[in-house]
């Protein structure tokens, strides 16, 4: 039986948690904040409506923007404004609550994104 490497520093009361991948705070993490090489895609932005998980609500989700997270996070604001509802960014896709999927196709095409429905 091979023993894992379980030294690296979990908890830190300076600093709080640790990222496991960088070993710097999660605040101050460098390695999620970096996007991946392989997850490039097709280049095609893709919106849906999911409710699985979420009470039965509707949450329009949007994946495939390849941006940081500063940009990402402009962006969720300005598409959030346009719908007139909330949302939130999480790991590298946005979530607008509500419907709101003809409303954010026409503004993400408005931007140059090539955009497609996915989902039924």
């Amino acid at each position: 039986m091979q023993k894992t490497d379980t030294t690296g520093l979990v908890y830190s009361t300076d600093s709080g948690r640790m990222c496991p991948g960088c070993r710097r705070p999660v605040a101050a993490c460098t390695c999620r904040a970096l996007p991946k090489n392989g997850a490039q895609g097709d280049g095609t932005v893709r919106v849906s409506c999911e409710t699985k998980g979420r009470g039965g609500k509707a949450v329009t989700v949007i994946r495939g923007l390849h941006l940081d997270s500063v940009a990402l996070a402009a962006l969720g604001k300005r598409l959030r404004t346009a719908c007139g509802a909330g949302g939130a960014v999480k790991d590298g896709v946005l979530e607008v609550q509500g419907d709101h999927r003809s409303r954010v196709v026409d503004c993400l095409k408005a931007d140059g994104w090539t955009v497609k429905l996915a989902g039924g």
